[in-house]
């Protein structure tokens, strides 16, 4: 393991020039050995080659002995002697092979065999020529010195090709082992760099995902000094820069909302106010001469439109405020109605908002941050409904079952396209006209919804509205992030 340690501190380029240049010298080293092994048989082929011609020359010298014997014909001890002669010059083609390949004493003794058995052809060729009688241990000397001959040739042929066919199942080994060898190589080499850079990659690409779905999550570092590290303060750098990009514009799409909200507060403190004013007038003109009855009255309502004053200008105080994610026990149907309150003003005269919410229901909730859910949908129902007349409904109720509130918000507007469902709630997706809109607004609910710990999710035939459906834990959840997610600080901001 030592080994690997500095090997795993080195940078990708390094490593993996380091593999590269193993895999070369791996090919390198088994390539000359099997270059070598390849030779040797080559050599050794010529020369097995070269012993069957020394064979088939041995048995061309035996058949017209045995013809010359029978016969007597001078041809036959001609050919007979010739056939030896050429058997001498293969003798000294292979003395150089023979010593080579460790033959050298197997040649002497096929060597000194031809030429005794040369002597003894033609002393015996002589004896006939004579007239003389040949004995018959000579003719038995004569045969048993060529069947020695025809012995050691074929003797040195299965030696050879024995050798040869040693050397091939050496070289199988050597190409098993080849291939033994550049295995153990790519797996430890795949698996040191793979467990370094594949897995960094792979965690990169997963982060990459979830930044595509509006969750900034920076990565770990590896702990190494190589390129993956630098992709990865990269990537950190690039996660924050987005982040605190995002959260410029999520703070400038709460101050438009707030704006917007602003301008209908305006006009809904009006009321209390001219109110207000016409009560102090008249109590100013009848100065002492009123009915104290009377005055009490118009004290009263004069309180009763400060407190309403106040209560309108307190919901657009608690929208705008900044405060840390908080779950507590919370009564659904009061977020709901200080959300209408903020968005009424925005509701045209011909567009209905009904609450379906049972004023019991109470869910551990960020109050504010899902007040802001319930505004973002409300707004996006009412630019949704173009025609005159149209309808939101807000309606909750319990699944016991599954320990969940389904909270609904539908609308009677356009409607949202099948292929536009799956990204309606991708950060700065939107379906709205190029600068009336910031694609945002949803994804914004949707991460306040998930910090909750629960769903939303979208159901829509174009042409016949949409309904969001918002699906929250009726009990606090067993596990809450500890860093509180990113969008309830930025909504809150």
């Amino acid at each position: 393991m030592p080994l690997n340690k500095p090997f795993l501190h080195m940078n990708i380029r390094r490593r993996v020039l380091l593999g590269m240049l193993l895999s070369v010298f791996a090919v390198g080293l088994i390539g000359t050995f099997s270059y070598h092994s390849l030779a040797q048989i080559e050599r050794k082929m010529g020369f097995v080659e070269i012993i069957d011609d020394l064979g088939n020359t041995i048995l061309e010298i035996r058949r017209y002995e045995k013809n010359y014997m029978l016969y007597g014909h001078q041809e036959d001890y001609d050919e007979s002697r010739a056939y030896a002669a050429n058997a001498r010059d293969i003798l000294v083609r292979l003395e150089g092979n023979a010593a080579e390949f460790g033959l050298a004493q197997e040649h002497a003794s096929l060597k000194s065999t031809l030429t005794a058995y040369e002597a003894y052809s033609e002393w015996l060729y002589v004896k006939q020529s004579n007239g003389s009688t040949v004995p018959t241990v000579e003719l038995d000397r004569l045969r048993d010195s060529g069947k020695q001959l025809v012995d050691l040739s074929q003797s040195l042929v299965m030696h050879e090709r024995a050798r040869i066919l040693t050397i091939v199942h050496s070289l199988k080994r050597q190409l098993l082992l080849s291939v033994v060898v550049f295995l153990a190589l790519g797996g430890g080499f795949l698996s040191v760099l793979g467990h370094r850079t594949i897995m960094a990659l792979r965690r990169i690409e997963e982060a990459t995902r979830e930044v595509a779905k509006g969750r900034f999550t920076l990565l770990a570092p590896t702990g190494s000094d190589d390129e993956v590290e630098r992709v990865v303060g990269a990537f950190n750098h690039m996660t924050a820069e987005l982040l605190k990009r995002q959260d410029q514009l999520v703070r400038e799409k709460k101050l438009s909302s707030i704006g917007v909200l602003t301008s209908g507060v305006a006009h809904q403190l009006n009321n209390p106010l001219n109110n207000i004013s016409t009560s102090c007038q008249i109590l100013m003109e009848e100065a002492g001469t009123c009915d104290p009855a009377f005055s009490a009255r118009l004290l009263g309502n004069i309180d009763q439109e400060v407190a309403r004053a106040r209560d309108i200008v307190k919901g657009l105080l608690e929208f705008s405020r900044a405060k840390e994610f908080e779950l507590k026990p919370t009564v659904l149907s009061e977020v709901v109605e200080r959300s209408v309150r903020l968005v009424s003003s925005q509701v045209p005269a011909g567009i209905e908002l009904v609450r379906e919410v049972p004023p019991e229901l109470v869910l551990p909730m960020d109050a504010q941050r899902m007040q802001e859910v319930f505004i973002n949908l409300f707004i996006n129902a009412l630019q949704a409904i173009k025609d005159p007349a149209g309808r939101i409904l807000v309606s909750a109720r319990r699944d016991a079952e599954r320990g969940q509130a389904i909270i609904t918000v539908s609308d009677s507007g356009l409607g949202i396209n099948p292929e536009d469902q799956t990204r309606i709630f991708d950060p700065f997706f939107t379906t709205k006209e190029v600068g009336k809109g910031t694609g945002l607004g949803l994804s914004i609910v949707f991460g306040i919804v998930e910090q909750h710990q629960g769903e939303i999710t979208v159901e829509s035939t174009p042409g016949k509205g949409a309904s969001f459906i918002l699906r929250l834990p009726l009990s606090v959840p067993a596990v809450i992030e500890e860093n509180v997610d990113q969008y309830g600080d930025r909504c809150g901001e």
